[in-house]
């Protein structure tokens, strides 16, 4: 990843906007609630003085080019009621961040972005831990404090805080939340164990019995040769598995171009091993290889320490793995590296993980927000909530307890989300399909009302991938819908993120210009793998990078924000849900710029809140572009006429019939004159009556001055608000600006 530091652009202040002898300035709109009076008043004359001024002019604004739009009329593409359609997402954080972040005041600032719907997000999921949502439970095995856990569906005192579970049986060397945990494969510890997750069991699947086999892939960080592999089982061990290498660069990073493919060992299949110590010739001659992978078919059921839990001896269990070469003289050389360390071991990927742990696996240093502490806050907006469940690393009696308590409390859901990631931690769409499965029929049993879906994708790029299965279909979506439509398990919305950039280290503007077409493709994507476009498809998260940076704070993430929420919504979206609702600090994540997915940030003092530009562009669309008081909408596409590449828009009509049209300049340095026109039908085409009201949002407002960790806005003011006659010139785009252009069309006057 490239480490160059983001450009820093600077714009010299723009004079106020006139209207006749009117100066409008944008200071005379809310104050809000983080700003002290002196700071605003001394911003206000900050403005002022900037507005009066002859000789400050901003770059691109003598020669904007010209940038024209149509709005396509006749045929809306999506109805939404702005509550619905924008929403946000809280998530798990560091310990004792959630008494410092939901503060009473706090949650006012957060409201005030006037994000509708909530989500709950699952961190643990992500961290292939096992959520304790309800502190109070019951382990399987009680005597001794360990076993599978199911918290109680009661609770004598409301719930605010929860924590996850690592699991001791863990087989990923990498996990996608704060990545701390390590592979027990290939740890050098002879007492550890990965095992493999029971219910993908034939006893609770009801599939025959090797319908899903289980694998490991151990990356030997460099193409090795290889003829020799040992592997040292636990209990239940494999009867019948193989040892394959893969023909290309990666698999665990796919790409539609390419046809590598696991390729057996010639001596690697096993059919009636016995477990214990198993060492393998896999060839003759070296084979040059850098990845491994283990397949196992069929278990051998044993148990280790007479275990009464049928569990225990479902799956396959491993204790640690070698792999490399025997040399002439017959001295193995071998090629892993084996430590209780993420940074020091090889990296190990298996299918599944088996959610057994103990008491003693609480990791402390992460924590969950209550989920009373969430649903009885005033974030839901007295909405439904959608709430997630533990799939991938949890069990379905623990997943139907926690929905048992939400019902019993009365808390108004509007979905059940099953499992958090599975395509970004490997699972195959087959194995997480039974997982989904098993889970889903628990809950429609418990209540028919309920609205179940998921899996939450991670982003990818043009078509989610997995290896090919017999018939050569690598569609990960398309075989995990097969196997729940054949389930006849409910399916009632899909869900899936947005984080299209991983380098937050260079110049946003580039990026930014991807947005709609990146999101487009994902979207047709899914629909080509058969999602059904009549359900609602849910944004559940989306910002500019899973990595934290600076384009996140400064004016790209207003963009970014404004850019993926109203494409989602012209390709017929339901709802998105923006990620970083919380307040929160700055972090160099990636060690070459201070940032964070946030709309709010904390002071070290904890007495003020920075409104950032993301909650300015929030504001923006939810007071300007979708107002709750003008709803329901409907929402048309527009083009823009070739030559505006910066240029994104997108047609609101309100339900009276004014029309609403959020316009982005992503130019970072020019200026654009737009121009509107509405097509009614092929042969009408009008444009706007003469007056519009103009809302925007722009550098004028939002600077951000960067100053490593003590980094904050050297200027946040809300958009400025003005009247435009569009008979006489088009509506001017500042550089990296957010309008809302307000009026009616000519057709629609009397």
């Amino acid at each position: 990843m490239t480490a160059a530091r983001i450009k820093q652009y600077w714009y010299a202040k723009r004079p106020g906007k006139h209207q006749g002898n009117e100066i409008h300035f944008p200071v005379a709109v809310d104050r809000g609630r983080g700003q002290s009076s002196v700071r605003y008043f001394l911003a206000a004359l900050a403005w002022f003085f900037a507005s009066i001024s002859s000789t400050v002019a901003e770059p691109g604004r003598d020669n904007p080019f010209s940038a024209s739009i149509v709005v396509v009329a006749d045929h809306p593409v999506n109805r939404v009621d702005p509550l619905d359609a924008l929403g946000a997402g809280v998530d798990g954080h560091e310990r004792g961040d959630c008494a410092r972040m939901f503060s009473e005041r706090n949650i006012g600032e957060m409201r005030a972005a006037g994000l509708g719907r909530l989500t709950y997000r699952l961190r643990t999921e992500l961290a292939g831990e096992v959520w304790h949502w309800n502190p109070h439970g019951k382990w399987s095995d009680a005597v001794h404090q360990c076993g599978y856990w199911t918290s109680d569906d009661h609770s004598d005192a409301p719930i605010t805080v929860s924590y996850g579970y690592r699991l001791p049986r863990r087989g990923n060397t990498i996990d996608q939340a704060n990545d701390d945990g390590y592979s027990r494969i290939v740890d050098g510890n002879p007492e550890s164990l990965w095992k493999s997750n029971p219910y993908l069991e034939s006893r609770f699947t009801g599939e025959p019995e090797d319908s899903h086999p289980q694998w490991i892939v151990i990356d030997l960080g460099k193409v090795t040769v290889i003829n020799f592999a040992r592997i040292h089982w636990g209990d239940p061990y494999a009867k019948r598995f193989r040892v394959e290498y893969w023909t290309g660069p990666d698999p665990m990073h796919l790409h539609l171009d390419r046809k590598d493919k696991w390729e057996i060992f010639p001596k690697g299949i096993m059919n009636d091993c016995s477990g214990g110590e198993t060492a393998l010739r896999l060839s003759e001659k070296t084979i040059s290889a850098q990845f491994v992978r283990i397949v196992m078919s069929r278990s051998a059921h044993t148990v280790q320490n007479e275990s009464s839990d049928i569990r225990d001896q479902l799956g396959f269990s491993v204790r640690e793995i070698e792999i490399g070469r025997v040399d002439s003289d017959g001295r193995f050389q071998d090629a892993i590296r084996h430590a209780p360390d993420r940074h020091r071991q090889s990296v190990v990927y298996v299918s599944s993980t088996d959610p057994w742990h103990r008491a003693e696996d609480r990791d402390d240093r992460t924590e969950q927000p209550g989920l009373d502490l969430i649903l009885q806050s005033k974030l839901t907006n007295d909405r439904p909530v959608l709430v997630p469940v533990g799939v991938l690393y949890d069990t379905p009696e623990n997943a139907v307890a926690e929905i048992k308590y939400l019902v019993a409390a009365h808390y108004p859901l509007a979905g059940i989300e099953l499992g958090e990631e599975p395509d970004g931690q490997w699972s195959s769409p087959e194995d997480f399909a039974a997982l989904y499965n098993a889970t889903a029929h628990r809950l429609r049993a418990l209540d028919s009302n309920l609205r179940l879906g998921g899996p939450s994708l991670q982003n990818f790029e043009e078509h989610l991938l997995t290896w090919a299965d017999e018939t050569g279909n690598r569609f990960w979506m398309n075989r995990f819908l097969k196997r729940v439509m054949a389930s006849h398990a409910p399916f009632d919305f899909v869900s899936f993120e947005f984080y299209p950039f991983d380098d937050v280290c260079v110049d946003p503007a580039p990026y930014l210009l991807q947005i709609p077409r990146r999101l487009s493709e994902m979207m047709s994507s899914l629909r080509r793998d058969g999602v059904a476009q009549d359900i609602p498809w849910l944004l559940t998260e989306y910002g500019y990078s899973v990595f934290a940076g600076r384009p996140e704070v400064e004016m790209a993430g207003a963009l970014f924000q404004a850019d993926t929420a109203g494409s989602f919504l012209t390709l017929g979206g339901t709802t998105a849900y923006l990620y970083g609702y919380e307040p929160n600090y700055l972090t160099d994540e990636l060690k070459c710029s201070w940032g964070n997915l946030m709309m709010l940030q904390m002071r070290p003092d904890g007495e003020e809140l920075n409104r950032l530009s993301t909650f300015r562009s929030s504001a923006l669309m939810t007071s300007e572009w979708l107002d709750p008081d003008h709803g329901p909408y409907e929402i048309f596409p527009v083009r823009v006429k070739q030559g505006a590449p910066a240029i994104t828009a997108y047609a609101a009509r309100s339900a009276d019939q004014q029309w609403r049209i959020l316009v982005l300049n992503k130019d970072p340095k020019r200026s654009a004159r737009l121009t509107t026109q509405f097509d009614l039908s092929r042969s009408r085409s009008v444009g706007f009556n003469k007056a519009v009201n103009i809302i925007q949002f722009s550098s004028q407002q939002y600077e951000w001055q960067d100053n490593g960790p003590d980094g904050k806005p050297l200027r946040s003011l809300p958009p400025v608000r003005f009247q435009h006659d569009v008979t006489t010139a088009g509506v001017v785009l500042p550089p990296s600006s957010l309008t809302v252009v307000r009026g009616e069309s000519r057709a629609s006057m009397p």
